[in-house]
């Protein structure tokens, strides 16, 4: 798969923008990471249902949603 172009980013950032503001305050886009053939989104959402409903909107596939129960980083060591 070829890398997206920074006007296909832009143009998928500004897809997704206007679908979350049809879901506000529901869901929060924090960001999102591309590899050469995925895509991972991190949303503060108050359910899956919000999010898949944010992928019919937009177009844009949520194929697998996994909950994060946790988060760390290098200064958990520190703790």
């Amino acid at each position: 798969m070829d890398r997206l172009s920074a006007e296909q980013l832009k143009g998928a950032a500004e897809t997704s923008n206007a679908a979350l503001a049809q879901l506000s305050p529901r869901i929060q886009w924090l960001e999102s990471f591309v590899t050469e053939d995925k895509t991972f989104c991190l949303y503060l959402a108050e359910d899956e249902a919000v999010i898949q409903e944010h992928a019919r909107i937009s177009g844009f596939p949520a194929n697998r949603i996994t909950r994060v129960g946790g988060v760390i980083d290098p200064t958990t060591a520190a703790g």
